[in-house]
């Protein structure tokens, strides 16, 4: 006989009606204006109320490959207290727009394997996993089965072993349920948000903790697996409760994420070249025509990150500016430095407009420099590697930084370090014990 799992949230967190539901979902399709080429298999979605954060919920669910077959949706234990992970004995979820089946063979491996135990007291009332159910539903067909997981107290690899281990079955997708922080006043959520967004877009999440994300072991796990492959979470959009209810005493913040195989600055290079390369010579027809420039961007360009612009008329040198580090949005840092490249690069006298037509944007895009450790001058140039890594070197006062590209005019390791210094402001053969070195990669983008 069939198990199945009556709805806890329907009439609270949504509609029970199901023509009202399907209204609702339907319009979430209608307005999703942030949908990604990409599609993943993994993503990180809020779990509110449908009116509240229904909408961001849904673009993430969209972004999954529609030949997943099984979806694993990891959500916190919000009503019952307990130790590890907790399955569901039901066969099916009931919402009201019918019945989808749980995967009791992967629940099974997961008690075998993973030390998962069946727990239905976890899963009665519990909106984080019933929450995600509809857009499911709307957006997979019938023959979609999940697999239902409550977090209570568990180390977060945990869940990044479950993924690590069903991740290579293609037809596997993985929704982690969070909604980011809690009931602080609007000012102070956007700023625990972004720091949350940060953490979550770079990886750094060492310190993450469960004031930031009610879901955080899971996003913790998510995030740790992306890490160990080198692939990138990719901001959907972000917002707060006061959105929809306009009380900003006191809000919930929101966020959404999909995980993407490879690094987020070849993400951009294989999506985004085009625009990458318009907006910068919009930038600067527009500074040139005194208008204002207009900047409608996908959520992607609101993350942190440092790019450098160069220009060239005839194949020579017309300006080039950048920022070694990220120290503002992607989307700020491509129009300061187009700008500044084309009317304030001391080089070079500002850009007018009859040479325009004539110039070529090339547009780097930086990763985070990481620091480089070596004993002496020798072992520094032994790990650096030509036409692969951008160079930054300091000591003191002194400063400058080579991008990848210079490899072409310098190929020599030795003359690469050598010119570097130099342009530093050191003499080609300074060496001291507080010199420092660190390398980066870059993306390359070129009209």
């Amino acid at each position: 006989m069939t198990k199945i799992k009556e709805p806890a949230v329907a009439y609270s967190f949504y509609s029970g009606n199901a023509e009202e539901l399907k209204n609702q979902l339907r319009s979430f399709a209608d307005n999703n204006t942030n949908s990604y080429e990409y599609k993943t298999r993994a993503v990180i979605v809020p779990h509110a109320g449908l009116i509240y954060s229904g909408q961001l919920a849904f673009e993430g669910i969209s972004q999954l490959d529609k030949n997943i077959k099984n979806i694993f949706i990891f959500a916190p234990a919000h009503r019952v207290g307990f130790e590890g992970i907790a399955l569901t004995t039901f066969d099916e979820w009931k919402t009201p727009l019918g019945n989808i089946q749980i995967n009791q063979e992967i629940n099974k491996e997961l008690e075998i394997n993973f030390s998962a135990k069946f727990y239905d007291k976890a899963h009665e009332r519990e909106h984080a996993i019933e929450i995600q159910i509809p857009a499911i539903q709307t957006l997979f067909d019938e023959n979609i089965k999940i697999i239902p997981i409550v977090i209570g107290d568990e180390n977060p690899e945990k869940i990044t072993e479950i993924i690590s281990e069903y991740y290579p079955h293609k037809d596997i997708g993985f929704v982690i349920s969070s909604d980011l922080s809690h009931f602080l006043a609007d000012n102070q959520a956007k700023q625990l948000d972004n720091k949350t967004a940060q953490m979550i877009e770079t990886g750094n999440i060492e310190d993450f903790h469960y004031e930031q994300a009610c879901g955080a072991t899971g996003i913790y796990g998510l995030t740790k697996f992306a890490n160990a492959l080198d692939y990138s979470l990719i901001r959907i959009n972000m917002h707060n409760s006061s959105k929809t209810s306009g009380d900003k005493s006191s809000v919930v913040g929101y966020g959404s994420w999909f995980l993407y195989e490879g690094t987020k600055n070849k993400f951009l290079k294989e999506y985004y070249s085009e625009f990458i390369l318009k907006l910068c010579r919009d930038v600067i027809l527009s500074n040139l025509n005194k208008k204002e420039i207009s900047t409608n961007h996908t959520a992607v360009f609101d993350e942190l990150g440092a790019c450098f612009v160069t220009l060239k008329k005839h194949g020579d040198l017309r300006g080039c500016i950048g920022s070694i580090t990220a120290h503002q949005t992607l989307i700020s840092d491509l129009i300061d430095n187009a700008q500044n490249a084309a009317f304030w690069d001391p080089r070079f006298e500002p850009v007018e407009k009859d040479e325009v037509s004539d110039l070529t944007i090339d547009v780097s895009i930086l990763s985070d420099p990481k620091p480089m450790t070596f004993s002496d001058e020798a072992d520094l140039l032994n790990q650096i590697v030509p036409y692969k890594d951008g160079i930054i070197i300091q000591d003191g006062r002194y400063k400058a930084v080579y991008l990848p590209s210079v490899w072409e005019e310098l190929p020599e390791k030795e003359i690469f370090l050598k010119s570097l210094k130099m342009k530093a402001g050191m003499r080609p053969d300074y060496f001291s014990p507080n010199f420092k070195a660190f390398r980066f990669e870059t993306e390359y983008i070129e009209e």
